[in-house]
């Protein structure tokens, strides 16, 4: 038994509640988020657009602007211990354990999780 499902078995908050009841281990949650959060070319090329339209107003640097590109940063192991243990998260690392949560959820063809039922 890994150590963050010792954390699990002993945890109250909203998102123990959430992984223990649908059977989800938290190690598939890391797993899952350096899967939807990995940088991709296209990434690094919206990035790079991004750069070059520095001071211009034309439509392609307002195109340019307009595109989102992953993060690159996943939840960490020490992140999701503090997810399942309850401690405080920063918005963007909840929205990252809710991305991969829906993910997994998604495979397992549950219904996806909203922010409020997991923190």
């Amino acid at each position: 038994m890994s150590e963050l499902n010792k954390l699990l078995a002993g945890a109250q908050s909203k998102l123990a509640g959430y992984l223990t009841e649908n059977k989800i281990d938290p190690a598939r949650v890391v797993y899952a988020s350096e899967q939807i959060e990995k940088l991709t070319a296209a990434d690094r090329a919206i990035r790079l657009g991004k750069r070059q339209a520095k001071g211009k107003e034309d439509e392609a640097a307002k195109a340019a602007r307009a595109k989102k590109p992953r993060t690159g940063r996943p939840v960490t192991t020490q992140a999701i211990t503090k997810a399942v243990t309850g401690a405080a998260l920063t918005g963007p690392q909840k929205q990252r354990i809710l991305r991969a949560v829906a993910r997994i959820a998604e495979q397992k063809k549950l219904s996806a999780p909203e922010l409020s039922n997991l923190f």
